[in-house]
């Protein structure tokens, strides 16, 4: 049994080396999209013109990347080549990479669980639609197969249904689970989630939390509490606070972190559906805006499909042809 234990854990650890092809694959969409717009605009002319890079500017503000951001590239890229117009039109891609690059302060870390610090605890936050149970179930995978012992909390209980798919995915990365009945106070389940994380002697404890719009002031004051309860039963806790977020979703997903950020203090980003959308600029614009790091990215449907965020993965995957 060990055996086999160890073969599927080596099997999972082969999987995530290749954490940058999955990366690259979910940002083929985007890849494409952005390449093709650069390509188009580089390939007429042999030297850097002023018209060029208005092009660019407007290929990084439609990439979602945002106007001052987009503005600030330029200028950089203007800084460092004063005598840019002497410049090949095709080493536009490795200036450009550079300069994104730099735009990046910081990047998630995925913690060593130590000792001392059992529960790591992570509150786990974010609107309905973002796939957020999907991305908890990716986690408690991964930190199985790191030999972490995972439980789950069910701190969703408005939804019918969330329970329910809580309950599946639990099974299928192999965690426990602590749920309630429906309708049951979120924050009680946090709190027995804590206790039976401490009675069971477990490394990571992953609590759901319900789907919330980011503009309703009452259900905010809800996610409040459930931190608050967390903090109070176990000190330190929750050490991570992880903002599950739509990739696809543009611009609008600034604010919508700004909000949960001031509400229960977000350490973290995930990111989904990176590989459903043509635009890759949010990731560039939340690290600038926020300065929060993302961490984790999801780039598919199936429990696997989990890479951690790495910038220079990131950028070659965006600028770098097939």
């Amino acid at each position: 049994m060990m055996l086999i234990r160890r073969l599927t854990v080596k099997g999972y650890q082969n999987k995530m080396a290749k954490s940058s092809e999955k990366l690259r694959k979910g940002l083929s969409k985007t890849r494409k999209g952005f390449l093709s717009k650069l390509t188009a605009v580089f390939a007429t002319k042999n030297k850097i013109d002023e018209d060029q890079l208005e092009s660019l500017e407007e290929i990084l503000i439609e990439s979602d990347i945002g106007v001052d951001i987009s503005l600030q590239v330029i200028e950089d890229v203007k800084a460092k080549f004063s005598d840019y117009r002497n410049e090949e039109g095709k080493d536009i891609l490795s200036i450009l990479k550079n300069e994104l690059i730099k735009v990046f302060p910081s990047e998630g870390k995925v913690p060593e669980v130590q000792e001392h610090s059992k529960p790591y605890v992570i509150m786990v936050v974010g609107v309905n639609g973002t796939g957020k149970t999907t991305m908890i179930g990716k986690l408690a995978y991964y930190y199985k197969n790191k030999g972490k012992k995972v439980l789950l909390g069910c701190s969703d209980t408005f939804r019918a249904a969330a329970a329910e798919q809580l309950t599946i995915w639990s099974k299928e990365a192999g965690a426990d689970l602590i749920k309630h009945s429906e309708g049951a106070d979120p924050a009680s389940v946090a709190y027995d989630a804590i206790d039976a994380a401490v009675a069971r002697e477990k490394d990571i404890l992953i609590i759901d939390t319900a789907g919330r719009l980011h503009n309703k002031k009452g259900l905010m004051e809800e996610l409040k509490k459930i931190h608050w309860v967390i903090g109070k039963r176990m000190q330190g806790a929750p050490q991570e606070v992880l903002l599950v977020m739509d990739a696809t979703i543009g611009q609008n997903g600034i604010s919508q972190a700004k909000v949960f950020t001031d509400a229960v203090g977000v350490t973290d980003i995930a990111l989904t559906k990176l590989d459903g959308t043509a635009k890759g600029g949010l990731v560039v614009a939340i690290q600038k805006k926020l300065n929060i790091p993302i961490k984790w990215v999801g780039v598919g449907e199936t429990i696997e499909d989990l890479v951690k965020f790495k910038v220079r993965e990131f950028v070659n995957g965006l600028l770098e042809e097939d």
